[in-house]
């Protein structure tokens, strides 16, 4: 008798539960099995889940009572063949996939020999039967990462009348903005709707932000700096006029008096429940605005896909302003799938590649660029540039046979420039025979970078009624959690995307 067997298969079931007792989710990395290196954005599939590796090839899947051992994992990329075998069976941090790509000429026998316009007629074609926009609650993992640069920020003091305004001051204080920072937010949630920019909800269960309290300390400590130089010098009843250039504004006597308003005194138990009133009032606000502004980021994010009419991402529904090539066929899992390039004829904005299923035609992966500046303007003295504006974005088959949106990554980077003079005159109604009372003028040149970057997972997506949406009421009360350092215990009994490395080795300079 051998019992070899029975017991080795015990052990792997007693591994995998004591695994799944503690850590509740399966991490590993997926390589190359030639070159070794990673795999980005392969599809880990569990049953009717999915998670997506990132751009390190790294994934973390959430198990949950519902999973066994026996439950087949599966993981695809394309141009690789896929492997899936038992949960139980991973029993490494990596996963090794094998590449699979054959030629062109040889698997087009039982086909047509398309080429890559008449592809791209089918593609259009059969974009209504292959992408709905039926409502759905779709439970999905969105982060956002934001990245600012100062590349250039000077200012040339001219005239000053107070003196403490001079141009050592004023370079101190600029040495105080911080030339780089990097602000994250992640949340989870279930977004209520279809494709469509004004038909979202959006429920809100978990959020985060990651970044560096002790920057924005620094900028508000400038900001008591230079307003209590303020308080020094400016008289009662003044106003200030901003001018640079041709344009001009005036800042009020209120304002100005806003920013010596005294804190409320500690003995007044009325004006003490007053401001806790307001703080409420204000969270509440903030609760409130919070949700709103990520509901309309996900509903321009849905709009805006390629698939939609109207996109700014025009390369599959404005075919003649492209030319394209069909560069190879390769699978994904067992899909055949055609690889065509594309590139700009004429004032077109993008390049990339469309990955499209042979058999249904439709397009299952993009990865786009900008070639050009999406966009630019520069007018007295003041730039704006567009320069960056790349990502990828992969669609998942549902059990009815409709595409419906499973990973989206997009990279957005503006240049914004201001190169003027600048003039601060404070002026005082009350002052006889001298209206005029201090100026600050110099010349101003700075220029700031941005860069955007939106990460969304799919992870679940149900067609609901119409009735069912009309019937669900928006309650947020959440607001993210501030983290100084990244917590990987935060997201613990969620599905999110595993983060980079610059994200789990971020750490503020001055933890809180």
């Amino acid at each position: 008798m051998n019992t070899k067997l029975p017991f080795l298969a015990f052990f792997t079931f007693l591994i995998f539960n004591l695994f799944n007792a503690n850590a509740q989710s399966l991490s590993a990395t997926v390589i190359d099995s030639v070159s070794q290196q990673p795999i980005p954005f392969a599809t880990i599939q569990l049953k009717d889940k999915g998670v997506i590796t990132n751009e390190e090839g790294k994934f973390n899947f959430l198990l949950n009572e519902t999973i066994t051992g026996s439950d087949s994992l599966t993981i695809s990329s394309i141009g690789y063949k896929a492997v899936s075998k038992p949960i139980s069976e991973f029993t490494n941090t990596k996963i090794v996939l094998a590449p699979k790509s054959i030629e062109l000429r040889e698997v087009i026998v039982s086909n047509k020999n398309y080429t890559a316009d008449e592809i791209m007629d089918f593609v259009e074609d059969n974009l209504e039967k292959n992408y709905t926009n039926n409502l759905t609650k779709k439970r999905l993992f969105h982060r956002s990462s934001y990245f600012d640069r100062w590349t250039k920020s000077n200012f040339k003091v001219k005239k000053s009348s107070i003196d403490v305004l001079n141009q050592q001051f004023i370079d101190s204080i600029i040495s105080t903005i911080p030339k780089n920072d990097a602000y994250y937010q992640e949340l989870v949630g279930d977004l209520y709707g279809n494709y469509d920019e004004e038909s979202q909800k959006l429920d809100l269960l978990k959020a985060s932000k990651l970044y560096d309290k002790n920057t924005t300390l620094n900028q508000e400590k400038m900001e008591e700096k230079f307003n209590s130089i303020l308080k020094e010098n400016v008289k009662p009843g003044s106003y200030f006029k901003i001018k640079s250039g041709l344009l001009s504004f005036k800042i009020d006597a209120d304002e100005v008096n806003e920013l010596f308003k005294e804190d409320i005194d500690s003995t007044d138990v009325a004006a003490l429940n007053a401001e806790l009133e307001k703080k409420k009032k204000d969270k509440e606000e903030r609760q409130k605005n919070f949700a709103s502004w990520k509901r309309n980021n996900l509903g321009s994010i849905l709009n805006g896909l390629p698939t939609q009419d109207g996109s700014d991402l025009n390369f599959i529904l404005k075919s003649r302003k492209y030319n394209y090539t069909l560069n190879e066929f390769t699978y994904l899992g067992d899909d055949a799938v055609y690889v065509i390039s594309f590139k700009p004829d004429g004032s077109a904005d993008f390049e990339g590649t469309l990955y499209i299923n042979a058999d249904d035609f439709a397009v299952i992966q993009i990865d786009y660029s900008n070639v050009k500046p999406v966009s630019k303007l520069s007018l007295l003295g003041i730039s704006t540039n567009k320069y960056l504006s790349k990502g990828k974005i992969i669609y998942n088959k549902s059990a009815n046979g409709h595409y419906s949106l499973h990973y989206y990554e997009s990279e957005i980077g503006e240049r914004f420039g201001i190169k003027r003079p600048l003039k601060i005159f404070e002026k005082n109604r009350i002052v006889k025979g001298r209206n005029k009372q201090n100026e600050l003028s110099g010349d101003m040149d700075f220029v700031f970078i941005n860069v955007v970057k939106n990460e969304i997972i799919v992870f679940e997506s149900e067609n609901i009624s119409q009735a069912t949406f009309d019937g669900f009421t928006e309650n947020n009360t959440i607001l993210p959690i501030y983290m100084p350092k990244y917590d990987p215990t935060f997201w613990e009994g969620y599905a999110i995307m595993e983060p980079n490395t610059a994200i789990k080795e971020f750490t503020a300079t001055s933890a809180e």
